[in-house]
Parts: C-alpha cells; sequence; structure tokens
C-alpha cells in the first residue's frame, strides 16, 4: 500500500534533497547573522541620542536595507545571477544558492537586531556610559548580553524564512527540497511528491522554531 500511494518516490534523492536544504540553510544563516549583527548594532548607534550618532549613515544603511528587504526574493534570486557567478563560480546548487540566500534574509536580520536592541532599557545603556565603558564595551558588555534572548528569537524567525528562501531558490535550479517540488510534484504533476516535500519542510520549521524557543527560554536571566 505504501508503494502504491508513494510510487513516484526515489527515497535517496529526497534525502539528498533534505541534506542540500539543511547546507544552504546552514550555511546562509551563518553568513546573514555575521553580516545581520554589525549592520543592526551600526543602524541602532547611529540612530537618534545614541552613542554614535549620524543622521547621514543612519538613513544611508537604512535606505539600502529597505531596498532590499523590499525585492520579492524570486526576483532578486534573478537579479543576483550575475554577481553569483562572478563570486561562486555558478548560480547553481547549494554553492549557487547562498549568495541570494544571505542578501536576502541578512537586511531582515539585522531589522530585527536593531529593534532588538531598542528594547533595552535606555537607562541601563546611559549607567553604561556613566561607568565610562567604551564603545566596544557597551556592544560587547552590555547591548549583545542583555539583547541575546530577543535576538535568538529573531534568528529562529529569520531560519524560518529561511527554509521558504531555500524552497523558492529551487527555481533556478538550486536544488534541495524546492526543487524537488517543483520539478516532478509541479511540472510533472507528481503529487506525491509534492506531499512528502512539503510535510519535511513543515518538519523543519517545527523543529527550527522549538529549538530557538528552548534556547531563548534557556539564556534569557531577565
Amino acid at each position: 500500500m505504501m508503494d502504491a500511494l508513494f510510487r513516484n518516490i526515489v527515497w535517496p534523492e529526497i534525502g539528498q534533497a533534505l541534506l542540500d536544504t539543511l547546507l544552504m540553510l546552514g550555511a546562509s544563516m551563518l553568513l546573514t547573522v555575521i553580516a545581520g549583527v554589525p549592520l543592526g548594532v551600526l543602524l541602532f548607534l547611529t540612530g537618534p541620542g545614541q552613542a554614535a550618532e549620524s543622521k547621514l549613515l543612519n538613513r544611508t544603511l537604512g535606505v539600502v536595507v529597505n531596498i532590499l528587504r523590499s525585492i520579492p526574493f524570486v526576483i532578486l534570486l534573478i537579479l543576483m545571477i550575475p554577481f553569483t557567478i562572478l563570486v561562486m563560480g555558478t548560480s547553481l546548487g547549494v554553492v549557487g544558492a547562498v549568495p541570494p540566500l544571505v542578501v536576502g534574509s541578512a537586511p531582515f536580520y539585522a531589522r530585527l537586531v536593531q529593534g532588538a536592541l531598542r528594547d533595552i532599557p535606555q537607562a541601563t545603556i546611559e549607567a553604561a556610559k556613566a561607568m565610562g565603558a567604551t564603545r566596544l564595551q557597551l556592544i560587547f558588555k552590555v547591548l549583545m548580553p542583555e539583547a541575546l534572548p530577543s535576538l535568538v528569537s529573531g534568528a529562529t524567525v529569520t531560519a524560518i524564512a529561511l527554509v521558504s528562501f531555500t524552497a523558492m531558490a529551487g527555481v533556478v535550479g538550486a536544488g534541495g527540497l524546492g526543487d524537488l517540488a517543483i520539478r516532478y510534484g509541479y511540472q510533472r504533476f507528481q503529487s506525491d511528491v509534492m506531499f512528502v516535500t512539503v510535510a519535511l519542510l513543515v518538519i523543519l520549521v517545527q523543529l527550527i522554531q522549538w529549538f530557538g524557543d528552548w534556547l531563548s527560554r534557556r539564556i534569557d536571566h531577565r
């Protein structure tokens, strides 16, 4: 009966697609955090009344972030093909998917970082300044520890968004579960392939959400 229900499923191919999705997600999430945290901190610190206030820099960064966030990811994938080929040597597969995934998600996470830092009581920041904290000390000993639970929650939201991005990346041959869903589930009308790929994506999202919520609670000592 199982063979009849899943007659089009090639399980090794499903396993490879899941592995490709996890690789895309892991690499792009790591780079998103590396790029998004400094960008979010800079957006916060250059804002009104902060330690490195700069209207010009803040507005410039804000415009760039907003532009990147406003481009639909499928369009961004296509727009970045020449750049991806230049940097990675290919626009296909897991390697070719990482640059657009990072460019699409880093500005989103940067705004979440900025929001998390804004939630820190201003009195806490002013107290650190009054005690002579340098900008680096302010960032690493006050802002980051205070905002860490919110940063983890923001990373969880971003990772879930990246799961959907990796699925959309299948449109341009990035591989992964999204690629299988498009090539077999949609183009060849193989509903069993579509069902399995969607089910795996749903399970992956649930696991990410559970882990993110658990980690956020563990590090929140407020």
